[in-house]
């Protein structure tokens, strides 16, 4: 059955320009919008927004209501600047992908919890980024958790780190590229190749916290069906001056835990 001469014509013509065959100018728009917020390494108000997008701040206006209704964006009361709300991310929990990863990996982290009293956290790579996609406080009297959706440069995390030294080369590189194009600073990449190829020896990674004094981060990779890393798992150790450091004790949990995760998403074993 034909369509109207009309429609026709307008799908014939956009063939022959290259361009897409019907449009949707409104939520290409959003699109635009949650892209530069997503890009933006702080809040925008609704002018740098516009100038961003190369657009009127009219034109904007509407868009920027329906997404903040909709609780994609939020708006900071005090400085206009929009900003994203976690929506999205929530929603990239419920890929099939995502889900397989989680269920296999929930009652790790919650037995690695008991094992250790430490909070394990699960990590993913995000165009350059590690994003905490879960994490099970552990600890009698205390616990150090990072909240859901923290992010930070990959390349500055040992969780990412970690992560980057389980990857074919030409995936590794490209994870690198995309690192450094959030990096403030140029990537010394011979340093990060060097320390990518001892992680990759030793199968792990323990070090002093770079942000955290009294915090030793225990690191271990989630190997995916095709023997990469899909994400990593961190434990934020809290060093007490009352009780003595069960470092290497951790450790084994923790490999043990994400070899356990590893050979659930394995084909072979489903």
């Amino acid at each position: 059955m034909r369509g109207p001469p009309g429609i026709l014509r307008m799908a014939d013509d956009a063939k022959e320009s290259g361009k897409p065959t019907y449009s949707a100018p409104a939520l290409t728009k959003g699109l635009d919008v949650l892209e530069l917020l997503a890009e933006a390494r702080a809040p925008l108000t609704m002018k740098e927004i516009a100038e961003g997008l190369g657009r009127s701040k009219n034109e904007i206006f509407r868009m920027l209501i329906a997404l903040q209704e909709r609780r994609y964006i939020e708006r900071n009361a005090e400085t206009d600047a929009y900003s994203l709300t976690d929506k999205l991310f929530k929603l990239g929990l419920h890929t099939p992908s995502a889900q397989d990863l989680m269920s296999a990996a929930m009652p790790e982290l919650t037995q690695i919890a008991g094992d250790s009293n430490q909070s394990p956290h699960l990590v993913v790579f995000n165009h350059g980024l590690t994003v905490v996609t879960a994490a099970v406080p552990g600890g009698e009297d205390m616990a150090f958790t990072l909240r859901l959706g923290y992010g930070r440069l990959a390349t500055d995390a040992t969780s990412g780190h970690v992560i980057l030294a389980f990857q074919p080369p030409k995936v590794a590189t490209r994870m690198i590229d995309e690192c450094a194009a959030h990096s403030p600073a140029p990537l010394d990449r011979d340093a990060l190749e060097k320390q990518l190829r001892i992680i990759r020896a030793d199968g792990y990674w323990m070090r002093e916290s770079r942000d955290f004094v009294g915090i030793t981060d225990i690191c271990c990779p989630v190997i995916g069906p095709d023997g990469s890393a899909v994400a990593s798992i961190i434990v934020a150790y809290i060093n007490r001056h009352t009780r003595e450091s069960r470092h290497a004790y951790t450790l084994e949990v923790l490999r043990a835990a994400c070899d356990r995760i590893s050979m659930k998403l394995s084909p072979r074993v489903r």
